[in-house]
């Protein structure tokens, strides 16, 4: 019986420990980094200034929509860390006059965060500066945005999220802006 009650306290010590050092991991920043890191971080950061957008935010994009896997390849065929289709990509290097295009490029991620930094800031200054309906537009396109807010479907804040249609760009947006605000603590204390 006394054997049974030591181990049973033995068992308890554990779990109050492993508890307490979970409450303590949870709270520390650098832990929380480790789910929320910043790769490439040379290029982000200059193409971000380059095109004035929240570094925070790309971030938060990439973790949407690669989780930083520069090789995937969406069901729909979006490549790389950005997941950048290669018909909009081809449009983009033809915009930003890079020579060499090809679809291969979109895995390479100088290229595809260049590219996909581009395309975001082209959909913030299309959406005049409304970042919130660029992060719609980035995944359920820039027409369909534009359709919803004209039709009084979605107003385009964040206020109102629920009301996009499109199931896949409501939870998208939702993931990014929290994304965001977990990149936002960590990091700065910035704000969109």
């Amino acid at each position: 019986m006394i054997l049974r009650i030591r181990t049973l306290m033995k068992i308890m010590v554990v779990l109050f420990l492993l508890v307490f050092m979970g409450l303590i991991l949870l709270n520390s920043s650098w832990f929380l980094k480790l789910f929320y890191p910043k790769p490439y971080e040379d290029i982000v950061s200059a193409e971000s200034i380059k095109h004035d957008v929240d570094e925070n935010l790309i971030y938060a994009i990439v973790k949407a929509e690669s989780k930083f896997n520069k090789t995937v390849v969406s069901p729909r065929g979006a490549r790389g860390l950005m997941q950048i289709m290669p018909e909009t990509g081809a449009w983009i290097a033809e915009e930003l006059t890079l020579e060499g295009y090809s679809q291969d490029k979109l895995f390479e991620p100088y290229s595809n965060l260049k590219m996909g930094i581009w395309y975001y800031s082209y959909l913030v200054q299309q959406f005049k500066g409304n970042n919130i309906t660029a992060i719609a537009a980035y995944n359920g396109g820039e027409t369909n945005v534009n359709k919803w807010i004209k039709q009084n479907i979605w107003s385009g804040q964040e206020s109102d999220v629920q009301n996009i249609p499109f199931k896949e760009t409501r939870e998208y947006v939702i993931k990014v802006l929290m994304n965001y605000k977990m990149y936002q603590n960590l990091y700065t204390d910035q704000t969109i």
